[in-house]
């Protein structure tokens, strides 16, 4: 029986040795099931742009907070200086809420008192200044007509300066930034008690935050947390010890110089010069020693000169001397190291991180060299600077090596000339 196609009509007749090409699909199909999308590749899409949404996300709220992070973090410094004295005092009794607050009470007394101090000497050398500034004038004013030979008045002068340009344009810019200096005094006051109040929390909460932490970690993390946190107070203690001892020292012989020359308001200059060089990262050296100038320069330029160079070399000695030898005490860190954590956390944090970086190294140090094991060192020369006997030749030897080698070079070059 022949084969019949669908409309019942008798097809070819094919032997079974005969080869036919197989019939291929419509080329409409063939591009509908090659341009078909992989079920994986929509779900790739969504999941990489959900992601890339969730980092930019991430990002904008890290850098929306990054200034709240950082309060946490000196707050959290703060807390861990203030926890010894808290501590001690919680250990005879006290609540620990109340021995946080009296110790944070008694802090801001002494910065208030100091900046009280600081206040009313500024106060004064501004009306002091202000009241001789006529006969400061006047002595310019002779000095320029005796050596020029001109004939400057003081009325001229004050008259030129009230109707210049320049001063009205002045006053128009002092009038337009007050209401930035005000935001920028309110945004700093509303810093500052973030601060504080994160600080006495995390100090009056230690326990409770110590034990919250170690609630989530198996037993033998939590013996590297604790342990890691008494290294963190020790450190930070050390390093503020260190500190308030240098500034000690240095204000003392500053008021030294200072009631030496009879500059006033030498014990108030002395404070403000051996707080502000210590506590204050960088720059807190220049500001230092730029009030006792200037104040000094009121009384006679050369003071100034003797204060500008006693500052100067007191420096010096502060950080070749003093200073190595108070650190290597207190934290247990190597200049070059405590220099080095400055530098880097001056770039990643300002004047924050450069006030916090030696505590945080010296933890860190602290903590991670209970994990490296340490051997014994051979005996051998080499390791304390010197060359082992019989190793290599000697000085002698050498300079004769050398000059023999510069006599066959000479005699090469005669007999090659020659």
């Amino acid at each position: 029986m022949a084969p019949t196609d669908e409309s019942g009509q008798a097809g070819p007749h094919t032997s079974p040795s005969d080869t036919t090409t197989p019939a291929l699909p419509p080329a409409g199909g063939m591009a509908a099931s090659g341009a078909r999308m992989p079920r994986w590749l929509p779900r790739a899409m969504v999941l990489a742009l959900a992601l890339v949404g969730a980092f930019q996300l991430g990002t904008w709220a890290f850098h929306q907070v990054i200034g709240l992070l950082t309060n946490i973090l000196i707050a959290f410094f703060l807390a861990l200086a203030i926890e010894p004295a808290v501590s001690r005092m919680a250990t005879h009794g006290m609540r620990r809420g109340l021995a946080t607050f009296l110790v944070v009470f008694c802090l801001l007394i002494v910065v208030a008192g100091f900046f009280t101090l600081l206040g009313s000497m500024l106060a004064g050398q501004i009306i002091k200044m202000i009241e001789g500034f006529p006969e400061y004038l006047d002595s310019v004013i002779n000095w320029i007509n005796t050596t020029f030979h001109t004939e400057l008045r003081r009325v001229d002068i004050q008259e030129g300066l009230l109707h210049s340009d320049w001063l009205r344009r002045y006053a128009q810019n002092s009038a337009a930034g007050v209401l930035d200096v005000s935001t920028q005094v309110l945004g700093g006051l509303f810093r500052l008690l973030t601060i504080g109040l994160f600080s006495f929390y995390f100090a009056a909460d230690g326990p409770r935050l110590r034990r919250a932490l170690c609630s989530v970690l198996p037993p033998a993390r939590q013996a590297e947390v604790l342990r890691a946190w008494e290294i963190a107070v020790d450190k930070t203690g050390g390093y503020l010890y260190s500190r308030g001892l240098m500034a000690l020292i240095s204000g003392v012989a500053h008021y030294i110089l200072l009631e030496a020359l009879g500059i006033p308001y030498a014990p108030v200059l002395a404070v403000w010069v051996g707080v502000v060089s210590q506590f204050i990262p960088t720059i807190g050296t220049y500001l230092a020693g730029a009030l006792p100038m200037l104040i000094a320069f009121t009384v006679s330029p050369l003071y100034a000169v003797w204060v500008l160079v006693f500052v100067v070399v007191y420096q010096q000695f502060e950080n070749y001397m003093l200073q190595p030898k108070l650190t290597s005490k207190t934290v247990d860190i190597h200049p070059a190291v405590a220099f080095g954590s400055v530098v880097a956390g001056t770039a990643l944090l300002g004047a924050v991180g450069a006030l916090i970086a030696i505590p945080a190294v010296a933890t860190l140090q602290a903590f991670l060299g209970a994990y490296v094991k340490r051997y014994d060192v051979t005996d051998d020369p080499r390791v304390h600077g010197h060359r082992r006997r019989g190793e290599g030749p000697g000085p002698l030897t050498r300079a004769r090596q050398l000059w023999s080698r510069s006599r066959e070079r000479i005699a090469g070059r005669q007999r090659e000339s020659g």
